[in-house]
This record gives C-alpha cells, sequence and structure tokens, in this order.
C-alpha cells in the first residue's frame, strides 16, 4: 500500500485568492509556472478569472462557482478575483511543488540569480508575511507583464528566456523529484495495475481492506501561498477505521 491513497497521488488544499490590488490594479495572486506538475481549479465560490501564458499565447479564462479549469507544466498562471473568489486546488505529484517545482515571473535579472530570486521570493518569519507576500506579487506581475506584452506584439524571446532561466534556477534540486513521483503517483498506478490483475485471477482478497480516510485540515490561519491564503490537508491514510 502507498503512503496515501487520496486519488492520483495528488495533494489537495483551499484556497483564498488574495484580494489586494497589484500596481496594475488587478486583484489575485503572483504569477508562476510549474516545470513538471499539473494544477488543477474547482472553483467554490466567488468569480474571477485565469490568466495564462502557454504554447498558444497570452488568454483569459473566466472563473465562477463550479469552474473546473487545470492547467498543465510550463503554463505561466495569475490567479485573479474579482469578488470572494475561492477554488479547491488540485495538485499532481504530491508533495513535488513544495520542493520547489514552481517559478514565479519575477525580472529576467532576477530570475537569472539564485540569490537574487530567494530573497525575493522568501517570506521570512511571521511578523511582516502579508507585506512580504504582497511586494513579490507585484515583482512577479511586472515581469509577467513584460512576458505578456512581448508575445502580444509577436515576440516570444522575453518568453523563451524566462523558460530557460526557470529551469537553470531549479536544476540542481529536480535531481531529487523522481523519488516523489515514484513514492505516490507511480507507486499508486503500480497498485491499481496489480489490482486489475489479481481481480482478473479471481483474487479479490484486498477488498477486505477498504477503509474510509479523511483529509486532517491544517490548524491556525491559513498559510500565505503564492496566489492566496491556503489551507492544506494531510491525505495521509490511517490505519483505524473512521467511526
Amino acid at each position: 500500500m502507498t503512503e496515501s491513497s487520496f486519488p492520483g497521488g495528488t495533494s489537495l488544499s483551499h484556497l483564498d485568492v488574495y484580494e489586494g490590488a497589484a500596481p496594475d490594479g488587478v486583484c489575485g495572486g503572483s504569477p508562476h509556472m510549474h516545470l513538471v506538475s499539473t494544477e488543477a481549479y474547482v472553483v467554490a465560490e466567488g468569480h474571477g478569472a485565469l490568466q495564462t501564458i502557454d504554447g498558444d499565447g497570452f488568454r483569459e479564462t473566466e472563473l465562477a462557482a463550479g469552474s473546473v479549469v487545470w492547467f498543465t507544466p510550463g503554463t505561466i498562471h495569475r490567479a485573479v478575483n474579482r469578488g470572494g473568489l475561492k477554488v479547491v486546488v488540485l495538485m499532481s505529484n504530491a508533495g513535488l511543488p513544495e520542493a520547489g517545482d514552481a517559478v514565479m515571473t519575477f525580472p529576467a535579472a532576477i530570475v537569472a540569480d539564485p540569490a537574487a530570486y530567494a530573497k525575493a521570493s522568501s517570506l521570512g518569519d511571521s511578523y511582516g508575511r502579508s507585506e512580504r507576500a504582497a511586494a513579490r506579487r507585484d515583482l512577479a506581475v511586472a515581469g509577467f507583464e513584460t512576458l505578456r506584452d512581448a508575445l502580444l506584439a509577436g515576440d516570444r524571446g522575453p518568453l523563451e528566456a524566462f523558460r530557460a532561466a526557470a529551469g537553470a534556477l531549479v536544476r540542481d534540486r529536480a535531481a531529487a523529484w523522481g523519488r516523489l513521483v515514484r513514492e505516490r503517483p507511480l507507486a499508486q498506478a503500480e497498485q491499481s495495475i496489480a489490482l486489475t490483475e489479481a481481480v482478473a485471477r479471481g483474487d479479490i482478497a484486498h477488498l477486505a481492506e477498504a477503509r474510509v480516510q479523511q483529509a486532517m485540515p491544517s490548524t491556525g490561519e491559513r498559510g500565505f501561498g503564492m496566489c492566496g491564503r491556503l489551507r492544506t490537508y494531510d491525505v495521509t491514510d490511517y490505519k483505524e477505521i473512521l467511526q
């Protein structure tokens, strides 16, 4: 059995998208991209939009309660809050995004300098985190605008340069990512194959191990994520049967 039977080896969180406005007047989160993981939004409340830059260029996807949208690795995304936007976030490769599979769209000189990037992205200790989260969001928006405006003008150069710099920035830490993928999504897939083969042989012994599991939410104040205030969930399997 894998450590977590939560579907697909994914992670789960509840996101209240930031309400404060960036210098461009748009309320929302810090634009960023994941290099390996796919992310999904299931909109629970409110309305807004998802601004993205991908292989097709810049686009804006409207979000409202009930909307479901997901974006694959390399999609630069910015959550826009136009009124009480709350989202359930599913992220592939549980544990990998927390291991550094995300790069914010800071201006090119910062993304190209690991020390400068670390300083710009850090939230520091608990005091002043709200202000630092807003500052790094504003810095990421500045870089996002440069990429967007260049694309709209037909120039893909800044986007390609950002992708190359982002890859260089995470290259050393990526060596450990394979283990995270093997331990959760790959292990789940291999277990599912083993179960299908068992059922095909007439072996249904695993059904005796059926259990209900419940995700445990983080306690205290919501954390400061890239896109908003986060409530994370522990989806580790527990041996006890829930009463």
